[in-house]
């Protein structure tokens, strides 16, 4: 196992395959073992680097979280990419994992090539954003598969993780603060947004959220799958590699 450390605390990673950089970064509530499905359709290609985020998976568990973890979770992108010596990168964030990643081109532009985005709920939250996640939320621990993600992901005091994740998601909300601490008009990083048009996790307008964000930005594009749950780079595996594969101009699955 591989640690480096941020603010004196221990951040897990791993590194799997060859090639060209690219970070998955894990969502709210998960870590980086979400990913275990689909590593064999990147690993061929890509040397994948995989983070578990301060205070989820197998990172330095906390008694709470930064209220702007998706900031605060950018900086641990970039501290890592810079302790791995890497000049340049690819990201693919996913759900809360999208919001670090645009928050790490718009804070570290030299440090990346490109960066899907996938499955998340735009620039904004909606102003009843924080009751609906603590509903949620909390019938999401009644449910055994949630149950099994939850602890598959991060541990015996997985209650715990969900409790600080939800948390700072309503302290963050409530406070109304921008997503971003950089406005979007000034990314220059070539961006690709993805989600999945049945997704029952995101917000109903989070297809009109997407399309503003690619107004704003100087090159974005955007893909939306017919099918599939959170996130569509899960539930859309094989079509959303090759989507990747040809955005970041590698070659498609056969």
């Amino acid at each position: 196992m591989s640690y480096f450390k941020y603010n004196n605390k221990n951040i897990y990673y791993e590194e799997v395959g060859i090639g060209t950089p690219l970070f998955l970064l894990h969502g709210n509530t998960a870590s980086s073992k979400m990913f275990e499905a689909i590593l064999n359709l990147y690993k061929d290609k890509y040397k994948l680097v995989l983070i578990d985020f301060l205070g989820y998976g197998r990172s330095q568990h906390l008694n709470k979280f930064p209220i702007n973890l998706w900031f605060d979770e950018s900086m641990q992108v970039i501290q890592l990419i810079e302790h791995l010596r890497y000049k340049k990168v690819n990201i693919i964030g996913t759900s809360g994992g999208a919001w670090t990643a645009l928050n790490v081109c718009l804070e570290r532009p030299d440090l990346v090539m490109k960066v899907i985005a996938d499955s998340f709920n735009g620039e904004t939250l909606e102003s009843d954003f924080c009751n609906q996640l603590r509903e949620q939320r909390e019938l999401s621990k009644q449910i055994d598969e949630a149950r099994h993600f939850y602890s598959l992901c991060n541990g015996n005091d997985w209650e715990q993780v969900i409790d600080n994740d939800t948390n700072a998601f309503c302290e963050f909300a409530n406070k109304n603060t921008n997503l971003f601490r950089k406005p979007l008009t000034s990314l220059k990083t070539e961006i690709l947004l993805t989600g999945s048009k049945k997704d029952e996790m995101l917000e109903k307008h989070f297809k009109k959220k997407y399309s503003d964000i690619i107004l704003k930005v100087k090159n974005g594009k955007m893909h939306l799958f017919d099918t599939g749950f959170h996130p569509a780079m899960i539930s859309n595996a094989v079509s959303f590699a090759n989507i990747a594969n040809s955005f970041f101009s590698l070659d498609v699955i056969k």
